[in-house]
Formats: structure tokens, C-alpha cells, sequence
């Protein structure tokens, strides 16, 4: 029993000893090893010094001039489903359909989208193409621009009346053939820019959604 009290006073001595010296820091022990960035929290914010300039993107033109937006709002308010966004490109496809049309000398297309007064002017052009013995291969390369640039409602003996000007600045590859087909004039390879000046109009609340082309005009 002597033996065993002994080594328990000295296992005890032993631990005092050792907490001594492992239980406080002496200025030499391993440093921990640093925190990656990410995992750093600083205590204050750092202020920014360069602010990153804006990427800046070309903005497209817009498909409605200033001077059509009081009447186009009138438009919008005779008739409340009115969508501009549909109408433009409504009319861009008709611009396409009438043009094809009209080179083609298509007469019974073109009833259906124009006005009889357009029609006639377009009858007569065609008549006179035909008499001279031409044929029109043209093609419509690319719409570049379709904008807005008048818009009204007006009274009429049917109602009141829409109408939308739009002006379509366009690249189209004309080229005139003869009877053998030869190139007359023109360019099979070089388009030419065109910008015209067309008006639609609509009877306000009408059943019939179609548009008809009731003006043609060059810019």
C-alpha cells in the first residue's frame, strides 16, 4: 500500500508539472496556420477606390417617332386592343406582300391589301411595263428600319377612320429584264437603299382586322 500511495504522489507531481508547462503559451509554440481569403471576415469594410465603368451597348432606334406619339395614343384609345408592336410588324410583312406582288404584276394580290386608288396606280404601272416588254426580278433584301412616323384617328361617312404612316428604310436588289431576259437595268449583285413612306389605315372598331394601304410616297 506504501508502494502504490508513492507512485500516486508522484503521477500527480507529474501532471502538475506538465500542465505547467503545455497549459500556458511560452511564445514558442507552432502559430496556426493562416485562413484562406475566402474564409477571412475583415472587421471593417474596405472602401472601393475605382468604380467599374458601365459596359455600354449601342441602343437600337426607336420604332416610333416623336411627332407620331400623341396621334398613335388617340389610336390606342379608339381602339383599346390596339398592340404597336403587332402592327409593326404587320406591316412589315405587308410591305414585303405588296412589293412582291406589284413586281410580279399581280393584280388579284394586290386587290386584297390596297386601296382601289393605289391599285389603279399600280394597274397602270404594271400596264406599262408589260407594254415595254420588261419584267421586274427584284428582291427585297433586308428591312433595315420600320418606324412610325404619323398616326390620327379621323371622322368619316363609314366612322371614324385610323391611320398610321410608317416609313420603311429598306435594301432591295433591283433588276429589270427583257423579254429574252437580259438585264436591262439594275443589279443582280448590288442592293439598292430605298426608303418609302407608306399609310395604312382601318375603320376604328371594324370587324375586319386587316390594315389596307391607302398611300405611297418616298422619303
Amino acid at each position: 500500500m506504501f508502494y502504490v500511495v508513492l507512485l500516486a504522489m508522484v503521477a500527480a507531481f507529474l501532471a502538475l508539472r506538465l500542465y505547467s508547462v503545455l497549459g500556458k503559451r511560452g511564445g514558442h509554440e507552432q502559430q496556426p496556420l493562416p485562413r484562406a481569403a475566402e474564409d477571412r471576415v475583415p472587421s471593417t469594410a474596405i472602401p472601393r477606390t475605382v468604380d467599374a465603368v458601365a459596359e455600354t451597348r449601342e441602343t437600337a432606334p426607336r420604332p416610333i417617332d416623336d411627332a407620331a406619339e400623341a396621334g398613335l395614343r388617340g389610336v390606342i384609345a379608339a381602339e383599346p386592343g390596339f398592340d404597336v408592336s403587332r402592327f409593326i410588324d404587320g406591316s412589315k410583312a405587308a410591305y414585303r406582300m405588296i412589293l412582291e406582288a406589284y413586281w410580279r404584276g399581280d393584280e388579284d394580290a394586290l386587290r386584297g391589301l390596297v386601296a382601289d386608288d393605289v391599285l389603279g396606280a399600280f394597274r397602270e404601272a404594271i400596264a406599262a411595263r408589260a407594254e415595254q416588254g420588261h419584267v421586274l426580278d427584284n428582291r427585297l433584301v433586308t428591312i433595315e428600319r420600320a418606324a412610325i412616323v404619323a398616326a390620327g384617328v379621323t371622322p368619316g361617312a363609314n366612322g371614324a377612320e385610323a391611320r398610321i404612316t410608317m416609313r420603311f428604310d429598306a435594301d432591295i436588289a433591283a433588276v429589270t429584264r427583257d423579254g429574252e431576259g437580259n438585264v436591262v437595268a439594275g443589279s443582280t449583285s448590288d442592293a439598292v437603299e430605298t426608303h418609302d413612306v407608306w399609310t395604312f389605315a382601318r375603320r376604328v372598331k371594324a370587324s375586319d382586322p386587316n390594315w389596307t394601304l391607302v398611300d405611297t410616297d418616298e422619303a
